[in-house]
């Protein structure tokens, strides 16, 4: 990526974030890759409810983002792969922003900042769950230099979902090994 990353702000959840997400992910496009329907308000209560247990802890979870201004863009972060398939055991850096936020850097400027917030709370290695046509994620994890490690049969899809790993301990801040 040639071009300044945008300035952004990650903090733990609210109850209030709940709100946020749901409307922010109130959008098909959005959620294509992720069951390909908007979430009930009750999802987001529970899901910001479990980032705050994350937060508290393990040190970590899945943020809020939000820009310059304040607003909320989405989520980004880390948590414990918690399905019964996939890379067990594993850490898993996600992202999810809302439509008018695409393509300006958000997700890979959170994505650089969840990294080293990984690193100091002593986390080994990340991996990153895509589905198969997500291209701006694969591009995003590009952008962090994560490499392919692989695929997992999907249990409800009839697609494998890609995995990408990367080692903290070998990385530095913009991706480089050291």
């Amino acid at each position: 990526m040639n071009r300044a990353l945008p300035a952004v702000r990650l903090r733990v959840p609210t109850h209030e974030d709940a709100f946020a997400w749901y409307r922010a992910f109130d959008d098909p496009e959005v959620m294509e890759f992720h069951g390909g329907r908007s979430a009930e308000l009750s999802v987001y209560e529970e899901l910001t409810a479990r980032q705050r247990r994350h937060d508290a802890e393990l040190g970590f979870c899945l943020w809020t983002l939000t820009g310059e201004a304040g607003e909320v863009i989405g989520f980004t972060g880390a948590q414990p792969w918690a399905p019964g398939w996939g890379p067990r055991g594993e850490i898993e850096i996600g992202w999810r922003l809302g439509r008018p936020h695409w393509g300006k850097g958000y997700a890979t400027a959170a994505a650089l900042l969840t990294l080293e917030r990984l690193r100091a709370a002593g986390v080994p290695r990340v991996v990153a769950m895509v589905r198969p046509g997500n291209e701006r994620s694969v591009a995003v994890t590009r952008r962090l230099g994560m490499e392919a490690a692989g695929s997992y049969p999907h249990p409800r899809l009839p697609e494998d979902a890609l995995c990408f790993r990367l080692d903290l301990r070998a990385t530095t801040q913009d991706g480089n090994t050291e």
